[in-house]
């Protein structure tokens, strides 16, 4: 991995300033939201105790055979519906339609309350409607049966009577009231039968003052004139329970206690609502609402999840049910809160008994948004994202400015370093060698080997000539010592030393030539007088040669120049050539075949020379034409190796360039030499 990447990611380490923040403001508005419901607690403990000061407006309980489902809550209207047979104008959510028992099909109704007047209202699933005829009075009145809708009404000692609900056809219906008084229509009870298909719906309005304590619906379903109707009730047991209603007295004091952005709701023993007032609505909920997307994910994913917001809403049934009030209706005082999963939202609910002399008569539930908690943690976390965001960018852009920078430097030093490795004199002058830095340390480093390197490398260069200068007097004087001591009368052994003696001087003589061979090349190249000369003419005598001198190896000449004309010394072009040739030969074996070759490239003469055997070394292959470096088999210790330094001082003489490269069978040797211009 680079180092800008390396860079990038410690980079990333930033993200964690907002983890740290995050946790931060998580931290502060939990503790802003138990501070909240201590609060709402309190006021909860307080109201409570007022409300129980009002023992005779919380209904009690089912009672006798009544059960609370027999039970029928009164829902409070905002305004008074158009008895038209349609629900739409109620100010009710669909979902507070009840179901009737022992229906054989679905039949809802729901009533409700406002401006001294109940309202029933039922849908009724009928395939076959049957319609009363004239003078009929009640659905079981016999001899015939037709379809109807009754309202029970009584009122324990007192009050026990039928009102029915029937239709000749669809449209206005004139209620009939049936009591122990007989049975008579009421025009004050106005009503309407609706058909749909499937059925048919029927919406009525009864003054509150002919309702009595007790209510309950029952549908009558028959299939024809002739058939007994089916029976749907409310309820049970042979009387209608008592209804439930909003308390118009304790509607006051809520209303006068409700705060903005609070609500009140206060239920009987049995959970049903009573009371309720205020909204948890606010001027600034939408300003506490998350309306970016991004946010509005990193909310789903970061923030603290509370029960669903929609569990905090008023039951539609009239009925709450919820967890927390349930406790509060065993005694114990509970704490809810709940988060919208739409706008981030919150809502803190607290429940609180109601408790007179000792019994228990009722709940009380304080809510409240925490849309000022939610505003500020909104605003807290916007901030903290954009300047963590702003941050995160900068240090990023800054690492990979600084790496980008750091890593253009070490590869400026990486290259100067090979291209002063890569040339015939070292260069100790390195990129970076005054900075003060670790970078600077590593250039000064490697410029200080460098010219370690330099001072070896042109010792080495110098080597063979100094040796050979400092060794021509001793070996003269041991040449001319064996000469005199060969006219001297010796016994055979010594004649035989001597001899060996003289060999091994002349051995030596000839490799002290060889290591001034380079010495007098670069001189002569100093001082040689540039010819023009065919080369292609020279080398084809010269292969010649090389096949009587090489007589175990096969020599051929490749060229399809009729002329190359070049400019240079011919003799040393040839002594280069040599060199080439002396190292192909030792790197072949006997029989096998030299192939030596000149081709036009651009504008320079291509001239090489190919011979099978053992493939160079890669690591070697920018050492190989260095002076002293060897790389025969078996001849590590013996061969000096400056063949190929001056064929590449004779190459580069002329201007030109030699390489090497391995072949499929072997290695091939190339020298470019510039061709004269015209």
């Amino acid at each position: 991995m680079n180092l800008k990447r390396q860079l990038l990611l410690v980079s990333l380490l930033t993200l964690v300033l907002p983890w740290a923040g995050y946790q931060f403001i998580q931290e502060t508005e939990s503790a802003l939201r138990t501070g909240q419901q201590q609060m709402l607690a309190s006021t909860a403990r307080y109201i409570g105790n007022s409300l129980a000061t009002h023992p005779e407006e919380f209904p009690r309980g089912p009672r006798g055979d009544e059960t609370l489902s027999d039970q029928i809550y009164l829902h409070p209207l905002n305004s008074r519906p158009e008895i038209d047979g349609y629900l739409d104008d109620w100010s009710i959510e669909r979902s507070s339609l009840r179901m009737l028992r022992g229906t054989d099909g679905p039949i809802q109704f729901v009533v409700g309350v406002v401006d001294e007047a109940a309202y029933l209202y039922a849908e009724v699933r009928d395939d076959n409607v049957v319609f009363a005829r004239p003078g009929s009075r009640t659905p079981d009145s016999g001899p015939t049966f037709f379809d109807a809708v009754t309202l029970i009404n009584t009122s324990p000692l007192y009050l026990n009577e039928t009102i029915v609900f029937s239709a000749e056809a669809p449209g206005t219906v004139i209620a009939v009231v049936r009591n122990e008084y007989g049975i008579k229509s009421d025009p004050s009870i106005i009503a309407t039968w609706r058909d749909v298909p499937g059925g048919y719906q029927i919406e009525a309005r009864i003054p509150a003052s002919k309702l009595g304590t007790n209510l309950g619906v029952i549908v009558y379903n028959t299939a024809s004139e002739l058939q007994s109707p089916a029976r749907s009730a409310t309820f049970t047991s042979r009387k209608p329970a008592a209804f439930v209603t909003v308390s118009p007295d304790l509607s006051r004091i809520t209303d006068g206690l409700a705060q903005p952005g609070m609500r009140l709701t206060v239920t009987d023993t049995s959970g049903w609502r009573i009371a309720a007032s205020g909204d948890l609505s606010t001027a600034t909920a939408e300003d506490a609402s998350v309306r970016s997307i991004w946010l509005r994910v990193l909310y789903d994913a970061l923030v603290e999840s509370g029960a669903a917001a929609e569990l905090a809403e008023p039951d539609p049934s009239g009925r709450e049910q919820r967890d927390y009030i349930s406790e509060a209706l065993a005694g114990e005082e509970s704490v809810g809160w709940f988060r919208s999963g739409e706008s981030g939202r919150a809502v803190v609910a607290v429940a609180q008994p109601v408790i007179a002399d000792g019994e228990l008569i009722g709940a009380f539930v304080l809510q409240q948004g925490t849309d000022a908690i939610l505003s500020l943690r909104n605003q807290g976390l916007v901030r903290l994202m954009n300047v963590t965001l702003i941050a995160t960018l900068l240090v990023a852009a800054t690492l990979l400015g600084y790496a980008t920078w750091l890593s253009r430097r070490i590869r400026r030093l990486s290259v100067a370093a090979e291209e002063a490795l890569d040339s015939d004199k070292l260069r100790s002058s390195l990129p970076s060698a005054l900075s003060g830095d670790e970078v600077g340390d590593l250039s000064r480093s490697f410029s200080h080997v460098l010219r370690q390197l330099a001072d070896y490398n042109d010792y080495l260069r110098t080597l063979a000539s100094k040796l050979s200068h400092e060794l021509r007097t001793p070996l003269a004087i041991v040449t001319s010592s064996l000469e005199n001591l060969e006219h001297e009368p010796l016994n055979e052994a010594s004649a035989d030393y001597a001899a060996r003696a003289r060999s091994g001087a002349d051995r030596l003589r000839r490799i002290l030539t060889a290591m001034s061979e380079a010495s007098r090349v670069e001189e002569l190249m100093s001082h040689a007088e540039p010819e023009a000369f065919d080369l292609s003419a020279a080398l084809a005598s010269t292969v010649i040669a090389y096949r009587d001198v090489y007589p175990l190896r096969t020599f051929e000449f490749d060229s399809a120049l009729e002329s190359a004309t070049t400019q240079g010394s011919p003799e040393l072009i040839i002594q280069m050539l040599d060199k080439l040739v002396d190292n192909a030969v030792g790197f072949s074996g006997e029989g096998d075949s030299i192939e030596i070759g000149l081709a036009k490239e651009h504008d320079a003469l291509l001239l090489s020379v190919s011979n099978p055997g053992p493939p160079l070394p890669e690591r070697m292959r920018h050492q190989m034409f260095d002076s002293m470096v060897s790389m025969r088999p078996g001849e590590d210790n013996k061969h000096l190796g400056l063949g190929l330094y001056i064929a590449k001082l004779i190459a580069e003489g002329h201007g030109g360039k030699i390489d090497a490269e391995n072949t499929d069978d072997g290695v091939t040797f190339r020298v470019s030499l510039p061709m004269p211009p015209g």
